[in-house]
């Protein structure tokens, strides 16, 4: 690839916000079927208001990231899988599933078009993407739109955590972050909203994120209003926990792989109950904007389990998880076929 100059931008000091790039894709579902699709560069979007996604919050949307390598190659981390996930979550939605296909192609061309604002190796900085579908016909009874839109923007960001890693605080919530027969195994943009006073009251609290257990019993597990959770046992086993109203993390299924193929550690995915979590060595949050978050201390109504890796940094094995899938993101290692995709 030819060298792009880049934007003007001090990538050291980048938040993790949005910042308005150039080029973004849209398509539109009518009559139908989906149309092919453009880059535009509007950012803005004109809806109708009695639109679905305004009325009852039919949308839903994906996170993934585009890096610099250290051989100075744009690729994309497992776009396929985001395409595949946004596939599933659209017909739990009654929304038209877009193309798996065309997602990937979609996002490639999105950040080719962007390519100054993928930041450079070396400033611990990505190109976000975001993929987002919603219905945008007018809907007035509750019934799913007739029309939906198909969009993609991305945005640089800059490290999730300012000066190093350190160790959260948990609480476990008392509200529920989803029902057991519900939408927590779909990327929905309800889902969020459900979770945004229970974050508010937990920063209020001191405390980083939620802990939600399961609805039914609150005695196992689930995750946090943004990340699934991981694991450590004391014998260096990952577990991490199995619900159907979890949602499947393209970044958590990663780190299981990288834990058994390249580190030779057992893995293990089951019901991970509140009353073990004194029994583990290493919690970890994982998910696409920090990678791994490192978890100190979880405080339960007022008994506080901290893990032995401590508040100081990341456990041992959660940091040769951590490195070796930033080694694979970055082309500092090889990657298991299909997981790097090249921007050209």
């Amino acid at each position: 690839m030819e060298t792009i100059e880049k934007a003007n931008i001090d990538w050291a000091n980048l938040g993790f916000g949005y910042y308005k790039t150039d080029v973004r894709f849209v398509a539109n579902y009518k009559d139908g079927k989906w149309d092919e699709g453009e880059l535009i560069t509007d950012e803005n979007i004109v809806m109708n208001e009695c639109a679905c996604v305004l009325q009852y919050a039919q949308t839903c949307f994906e996170g993934m990231k585009a890096y610099t390598t250290q051989d100075n190659r744009v690729v994309i981390f497992r776009p396929d899988m985001n395409a595949k996930r946004m596939y599933e979550t659209a017909q739990r939605l009654e929304m038209p599933p877009f193309p798996q296909d065309k997602f990937v192609e979609a996002v490639k061309k999105v950040v080719k078009a962007n390519l100054k604002y993928v930041p450079p190796f070396g400033t611990g900085a990505s190109l976000y993407i975001r993929p987002y579908m919603f219905g945008i016909a007018p809907v007035m009874g509750v019934k799913p739109s007739t029309e939906y839109q198909f969009r993609i923007f991305v945005s640089p960001v800059g490290p999730y955590f300012k000066g190093g890693v350190k160790p959260i605080t948990l609480t476990v919530s008392d509200f529920d972050r989803a029902a057991p027969n519900g939408t927590g195994h779909v990327k929905a943009g309800l889902n969020y909203a459900m979770s945004l006073h229970a974050i508010v009251e937990a920063h209020k609290n001191g405390y980083a994120e939620n802990l939600y257990p399961d609805a039914k019993t609150r005695t196992k597990v689930e995750e946090t209003g943004g990340a699934n959770f991981f694991f450590v046992t004391k014998d260096n086993k990952v577990i991490t926990p199995k619900s159907n109203s979890i949602l499947p993390s393209i970044t958590r299924r990663s780190i299981m792989q990288v834990a058994k193929e390249y580190l030779g550690l057992e893995t293990e995915e089951r019901e991970v109950y509140l009353t073990e979590l004194s029994d583990f060595k290493e919690c970890g949050l994982c998910g696409t904007a920090a990678v791994i978050s490192p978890v100190g201390k979880i405080v339960d109504h007022g008994k506080e389990i901290c893990f032995p890796s401590g508040m100081e940094k990341m456990g041992e094995i959660s940091q040769k998880l951590y490195d070796t899938l930033t080694g694979i993101q970055s082309g500092r290692l090889n990657a298991p076929e299909g997981w790097i995709v090249e921007v050209k």
